[in-house]
């Protein structure tokens, strides 16, 4: 049995969009950890900062490449995202990822710059550069799928909190 998409308003998809902005800072947990910054969030495209941290790090002054390849399923899912008809759905799943490293991402913070380059009935497709000290270190493609709906779209995002505003790595 096929169920009718609704039809949303630009207003409501508007609503959407920056819900989902909330949520890709505050909303998500591996994220809020990473203590990732959505710098740009429009429906051409999303920038995504990372600030370096010794526990998100593979070697001294350097990012894990785990951790570049996050952050660009991350920012790639955010551009399609961003962008996104929500009469359509909006519970998106990441379907594949393909990452280049170029260099070693050295720096205080690596940044992700996505755009979406293909919108598909389901399947969408995002292009990802991974910028550390002025120079690219990553590029990345990834592959999503939007079908249904997430539950709880539009439900409130907490607030990052004053005294804890980030939930941090331990360490070592």
């Amino acid at each position: 049995m096929t169920v009718a998409a609704r039809t949303l308003t630009e207003h409501e998809q508007r609503e959407r969009r920056a819900w989902f902005r909330a949520r890709w800072e505050r909303g998500v947990a591996f994220n809020r950890r990473c203590r990732i910054r959505v710098t740009r969030w429009d429906p051409e495209a999303v920038e995504i900062v990372l600030p370096y941290a010794e526990s998100l790090s593979a070697h001294e002054d350097v990012f894990h490449g785990g951790v570049i390849s996050a952050l660009i399923d991350t920012a790639g899912a955010g551009a399609v995202i961003a962008g996104h008809d929500f009469t359509k759905g909006s519970r998106l799943s990441t379907v594949s990822m393909s990452v280049q490293y170029l260099a070693p991402a050295r720096g205080h913070e690596a940044v992700a710059y996505a755009r979406c380059v293909r919108r598909g009935h389901r399947l969408h497709f995002a292009d990802v550069d991974v910028m550390t000290d002025g120079r690219i270190c990553a590029r990345g493609q990834v592959v999503v799928t939007i079908s249904g709906e997430r539950p709880g779209v539009g439900d409130p995002i907490a607030p990052v909190d004053p005294i804890n505003p980030i939930e941090l790595l331990p360490e070592e």
